[in-house]
């Protein structure tokens, strides 16, 4: 009886199969383990915006004022200009031709469909806008006949040239008459810079399709 009890035991400690059963707690243990082992899915990065798409949010969540939009304009423009002197290369040059073209008709546009109507109303100077209307006419001619060309063909440099003193003209009296008489007259200009804007980055958008 003793040898039975002691198989008893011995059997009680015992598998069905001789093996000893699991400690309290290893299935849980095992559980975990296998858990955190397993690595976490990293959630997928966002690739980042570009440059000129960052500019553009930060543009249209605080618009600048129209006078500023437009002399911001002015600044951008006057340096593909300058750029362009110091080119040589006709590839080059064609690029940012169509660069300076480009530029010129969104922003003449955004003013002759919003910002000129609303001065005309504002200040009292219809024959400073009604120049600046022709000035505006003169360089879209020149614009059309350098489209009309490439880089290489006898005087597309000389066009280019000339029509940056346009702009420069035009400019130099936008800044100093026009914007001066508007900034000192009744004009929204927040409300107005914010119209400019939407409609300039229309423009650009449907030019870039």
């Amino acid at each position: 009886m003793g040898g039975a009890a002691g198989s008893a035991a011995s059997f009680g400690g015992c598998s069905a199969k001789g093996r000893a059963p699991a400690p309290p707690g290893w299935r849980n243990d095992m559980a975990t383990t296998k858990t955190a082992a397993k690595p976490k899915a990293k959630p997928a990065s966002k690739k980042p915006a570009s440059k000129t798409a960052r500019k553009t949010q930060r543009a249209a969540a605080k618009p600048a004022d129209a006078i500023k939009l437009l002399k911001d304009d002015h600044k951008e423009v006057k340096g593909f200009f300058d750029q362009y002197a110091d080119l040589e290369d006709d590839a080059e040059k064609q690029a940012l031709a169509d660069k300076i073209c480009l530029a010129l008709t969104v922003h003449a546009q955004i003013e002759e469909e919003i910002f000129y109507p609303a001065a005309r109303e504002a200040i009292d100077d219809d024959d400073l806008l009604d120049e600046a209307e022709v000035e505006h006419a003169s360089a879209k001619q020149l614009i059309a006949e350098i489209q009309a060309m490439k880089a290489g063909d006898r005087l597309f440099d000389a066009k280019v040239t000339v029509l940056g003193e346009y702009v420069e003209h035009h400019v130099e009296e936008e800044e100093q008459e026009m914007f001066a008489e508007s900034r000192e007259s009744e004009l929204d200009l927040k409300a107005l810079g914010a119209e400019l804007a939407a409609r300039k980055a229309e423009l650009m958008a449907q030019a870039s399709k």
